[in-house]
């Protein structure tokens, strides 16, 4: 029995098998080990100054590729370009060659370079390839042919022109209608603005109608004839050199229809011309140039006109 001044013992209640410390600091080490009460903020990542200028340089080419597309899209459009219009239907080839004369002429006396270009291009898919002795050919289509080869459109109706008179003095009766209808002044006066091989063919066809009389005769009569010829030997070559040579050589030799009977001629300075031919003959220049430019220069002495010993020639 208890004493009456004993208090009773009291029972101590039974310990938990973990205390709510012991499980507040394990919670506290798995959420932040580093610092039991408080977390860690985040680090913010460190950039070098370089990939901050190049974030700089993208930020600001983003903006102003927004802003300005107009002017860094460059590429061009993908939409066909509208075709070209249609040429004109060639003329056609008639039976004869006189209806064909015919039909180029009413063609040239037109107003509209379409029409002048197909008849053209008509008589040069007829006469060129098979050059015709006979009929002749019209006066009033030789005075147009003259009248393309004088006209402001020279690059383009020279090729066609020049192949086509050459091609018709190749007849001796078209030779005498070229002269009449002034081809021969035309060539002369239009030569040093043509291109190499237009003027090659001029040449040609104005040596051929020199071999008749009125042909040559223009030709020793015009100012132009003695500084045109001087001026194109210069820039041409070969054949070229060759017809050149041979026209002075109807101005001041014996060449030439009718030869050099006492008519007047336009005379330009012996030595000049006798300078350019020999520079002629030092360059690319045929057999036939060669005995034409030593011909002319004999001559040139011959006549008094150039004394080969003193200027050395």
């Amino acid at each position: 029995m208890m004493k009456a001044n004993q208090k009773p013992k009291s029972h101590a209640p039974p310990r938990p098998l973990f205390s709510c410390g012991f499980f507040r600091r394990c919670t506290q080490s798995v959420l932040s080990p580093t610092s039991p009460h408080q977390q860690q903020p985040r680090r913010k990542p460190t950039t070098t100054s370089s990939s901050s200028s190049s974030s700089s340089t993208s930020t600001s080419q983003s903006f102003t590729q927004w802003r300005f597309p107009h002017h860094l899209d460059q590429t061009p459009s993908t939409a066909p370009p509208p075709p070209p219009p249609p040429p004109p239907p060639p003329l056609p080839v008639t039976t004869t060659l006189q209806e064909t004369f015919q039909i180029a002429e009413l063609h040239l006396t037109s107003v509209s370079e379409s029409d002048k270009l197909l008849a053209l291009q008509l008589l040069e898919r007829v006469v060129v390839p098979d050059p015709p002795s006979d009929p002749t050919c019209p006066p009033g289509l030789m005075r147009c042919l003259v009248s393309c080869l004088r006209s402001n459109n020279k690059i383009v109706t020279a090729k066609y022109v020049t192949k086509i008179l050459l091609a018709l003095c190749l007849a001796e009766g078209n030779r005498h209608v070229a002269v009449e209808a002034g081809a021969a002044r035309a060539v002369v006066e239009t030569a040093a603005g043509l291109e190499i091989s237009a003027v090659e063919r001029a040449l040609a066809a104005l040596e051929l109608m020199c071999t008749t009389a009125g042909g040559a005769a223009e030709v020793r009569a015009h100012a132009m004839t003695v500084p045109a010829m001087v001026a194109v030997m210069a820039r041409l070559a070969g054949r070229g050199r060759e017809y050149a040579i041979s026209i002075l050589s109807i101005v001041y030799g014996k060449g030439g229809g009718g030869g050099n009977s006492g008519e007047e001629i336009a005379v330009a300075p012996a030595e000049e011309v006798a300078r350019a031919v020999a520079l002629a003959l030092e360059g690319e220049c045929t057999a036939r140039g060669r005995r034409k430019g030593a011909q002319l220069l004999k001559t040139l002495e011959e006549y008094g006109r150039l004394d080969l010993s003193q200027n050395g020639t």
